[in-house]
């Protein structure tokens, strides 16, 4: 199942959500810039935690941010920047739900003079800077990790994140230019579950049927989905002939990682991230040079470098 959204700091950045659709500008102090920040999706872990890293960045650097959650649809995040035009924001930072779909939220945004931050993800059209992590890396990263557990020989399954997502794309990308280096590690089947734990766990189950003992390893997207895959492998006591391996390094795969459950994790920074996309924001904000791309790096995490990612 996916996880609830969360509070504490989410809940702020909700709150504010509610006005969102104001069409006028917003009350300011002196000196006070105004963000916007548009989330992928405030119900997936990893961007929960990068929507509460840019709240408390702007709490910290005096921002006031105006807080929307998109909830996955391209085209509501393409009416929350028309929302911001229309606030008069100095700032737009946005974390596509889409490569393609989400690039008309930046265009118009800066038809309109306002400078764009993406964060975490991409979008066709090019914002003013990008704060995130080179996600061909993070899918380098986890299928090295396979290669070298399966000595580069076996059959693989891949789950897919939200197909046409920058983060799926480029992980995938990353993951074939692995694979293409191994002639004995064969991609078996991939398929898409959206991002999502209970459909990742779904295809693992269908796979178990149609592959079983025919594959050694799954690699998914995101830890959501890792957990999912995990979750059916256990259930049909066949994970101790399996390799499972996720991204982001979200709590419940670091805990399984210490448990011995899941293999590894790809450490995503959200802290990182959200910092920066702010810290981008304020420098746009003040006409002051402020760097095309700022890459945070992706890190494999297993149990023998676990200790310093738990909290």
């Amino acid at each position: 199942m996916r996880p609830t959204p969360r509070i504490a700091l989410g809940t702020l950045g909700l709150l504010v959500a509610l006005v969102s659709g104001c069409k006028k500008a917003e009350p300011r102090k002196p000196g006070e810039w105004l963000v916007g920040y548009s989330s992928r999706d405030q119900s997936a872990e990893y961007t929960a935690r990068l929507g509460d890293a840019v709240q408390a960045r702007a709490k910290e650097r005096g921002v006031k941010l105006v807080f929307v959650d998109a909830q996955a649809d391209a085209q509501k995040q393409i009416s929350q920047s028309e929302n911001f035009i229309a606030q008069k924001v100095d700032v737009i930072i946005l974390n596509p739900c889409e490569v393609e779909a989400s690039s008309p939220a930046v265009e118009r945004a800066r038809a309109a003079k306002i400078p764009v931050v993406n964060v975490n993800s991409l979008t066709k059209a090019a914002p003013d800077c990008y704060v995130g992590s080179d996600d061909e890396q993070a899918g380098i990263l986890a299928m090295e990790a396979i290669a070298k557990k399966l000595g580069g020989q076996g059959n693989v399954l891949m789950i897919h994140g939200i197909m046409g997502q920058s983060a799926q794309l480029h992980r995938d990308a990353g993951a074939r230019k692995v694979l293409a280096k191994h002639p004995g590690l064969k991609l078996l089947d991939h398929q898409t579950a959206s991002w999502d734990r209970a459909k990742a766990m779904a295809i693992t189950e269908n796979w178990i049927q149609a592959h079983k003992g025919k594959f050694s390893a799954v690699f998914a997207h995101n830890d959501e989905m890792a957990m999912g895959a995990l979750l059916a492998l256990e259930r049909a006591q066949l994970k101790k002939d399996v390799y499972v391996i996720g991204i982001d390094a979200i709590a419940q795969a670091l805990s399984a990682v210490k448990e011995g459950r899941l293999d590894a994790t790809v450490f995503q920074d959200a802290v990182g991230q959200g910092k920066g996309s702010v810290d981008a924001a304020i420098l746009l904000a003040k006409k002051q040079p402020c760097p095309k791309e700022t890459m945070i790096p992706f890190q494999l995490i297993t149990r023998e470098n676990l200790s310093p990612f738990l909290k």
